[in-house]
């Protein structure tokens, strides 16, 4: 479904958790639908179509990681978030740029598998459940004696309505012996090539070496039907085809967002740091395009899409080296929330924080309410708390409604079944003091 979504449908998607924003809604919309269209050339070209790559612009808390984030989730891409100030120029103290590509398909290759285990889920109930109705109906074979010819047919009954009992819940308490598989520890080592350096398993270098070690254990029959049906399921999966499919994945539909970009340019009023301009030049392989060695194969980055990210307050996006500058074709500027909007972020979308606590009070039985009034006063705080300290953007209204619920939610316990409604008086009381005191407010809002 995501994979044909127009890009007004896309913007759509994204208008209900994300407020404003419009051109980097755009940006990310018209590259998600871009790659439905590569899919839709014929070879030789679509090897030649490469994803623009895109730059937000805009101060912190703004929306631009939730952008991508959601993007990533509508898409159902392998999708990794790493902040570029992690890394050090080779030769320098840090991590090595290619672990972003290794961790992307790790994330892949969870998500490739959590989709095989619900195809085989199925499969391995239905397996799990004959299993456990060998251990409750043992079936010894007579040394001698005579055979009756029915015992079959007798069996098959006697099974049927143990299967039924099981399938109802009757079972679930009964004590039952099986046996279960203890993954065998093994330490992990660092691997060091002209690739750059990783971490190892030495399970996954020895292969089936290392078996698995097996234990009996006594459990009742409703875990022990869990625990046989996730090793049913672990049995029926193709490893292979998982990390196939994974590195296809990464390869054609992984995202990569690098946050804290301004953070790794070269400012001409800073002092020197040589690591700076190396990291950009480190990074500028896999932007490019190159291929990485990872635990599960080769990987081409051609056609990944890299969103990168930065408040660039002090330096410009023209201060990165041009051949990085080049690879980032599309830039959008995010502009800086006001008082509506951090209204309508309390409101609009549907995990709102005023939704979140709502719900999270609901469990005490206590009923709260967030008036109009209510929510406009804590928007023109926020917004006067930014101007006046430091502008962290939507991430102010976390902060500002721990402070305004505080009372509420430590005697939640004890108001079961009252409501609360949280109007601007309400708000003034518990902020209005703090609000007003600029340097109160540095330290409590």
């Amino acid at each position: 479904m995501s994979q044909t979504m127009t890009p007004r449908e896309i913007i759509s998607e994204l208008d209900r958790f994300i407020i404003g924003q419009n051109d980097a809604k755009r940006a990310v919309a018209i590259a998600l639908r871009n790659r439905w269209r590569r899919q839709q050339v014929a070879s030789p070209m679509r090897e030649e179509i490469t994803p623009k790559n895109i730059l937000m612009i805009g101060p912190t808390g703004v929306g631009k990681t939730e952008i991508a984030r959601r993007l990533a989730r509508l898409a159902n891409a392998p999708f990794i978030k790493i902040e570029a100030t992690k890394f050090t120029e080779v030769g320098y103290v840090g991590r090595d740029v290619e672990t972003i590509i290794r961790d992307l398909v790790d994330t892949a290759i969870k998500m490739v598998r959590s989709e095989h285990l619900e195809r085989v889920q199925t499969k391995a109930e239905k397996i799990a459940e004959d299993r456990l109705l060998d251990i409750l109906i043992p079936h010894p074979v007579p040394s001698g004696g005579p055979v009756v010819t029915d015992s079959s047919s007798s069996g098959s009954e006697s099974r049927e309505k143990m299967r039924k009992k099981l399938r109802r819940g009757e079972l679930d308490d009964r004590q039952v012996e099986i046996e279960v598989e203890q993954a065998s520890s093994a330490p992990m080592m660092q691997v060091f090539s002209n690739q750059g350096s990783e971490e190892m398993d030495l399970k996954d270098m020895l292969g089936g070496l290392m078996g698995n070690k097996r234990k009996s254990k006594r459990m009742n029959v409703s875990d022990a039907l869990k625990v046989i049906q996730q090793q049913e399921a672990d049995h029926l999966l193709d490893q292979d085809a998982i990390k196939e499919e994974a590195i296809r994945r990464a390869e054609n539909d992984g995202i990569v967002f690098l946050d804290e970009m301004d953070k790794i340019t070269q400012r001409s009023s800073g002092g020197p740091d040589v690591s700076r301009e190396g990291v950009q030049r480190d990074l500028l392989p896999l932007v490019e395009g190159t291929t990485v060695n990872t635990r599960y194969g080769h990987l081409n980055t051609d056609h990944i899409l890299f969103i990168a990210s930065g408040a660039f307050h002090l330096a410009k996006p023209s201060d990165m080296i041009p051949e990085l500058q080049g690879r980032f074709p599309i830039r959008v500027s995010l502009s800086a929330l006001n008082e509506e909007d951090f209204r309508r972020i309390l409101v609009e979308p549907e995990s709102s924080l005023t939704r979140q606590y709502t719900a999270l009070l609901k469990a005490e039985d206590l009923n709260i309410e967030f008036s109009d009034d209510g929510i406009a006063e804590i928007a023109r705080i926020a917004v006067s708390v930014n101007a006046k300290t430091e502008n962290i953007g939507a991430r102010r209204l976390h902060t500002m409604l721990e402070r305004v619920l505080d009372q509420i939610s430590f005697e939640a316990s004890e108001r079961s079944g009252d409501s609360v409604n949280v109007d601007a008086a309400y708000v003034r009381q518990q902020l209005g003091e703090i609000s007003e005191d600029e340097d109160l407010s540095r330290y409590i809002l």
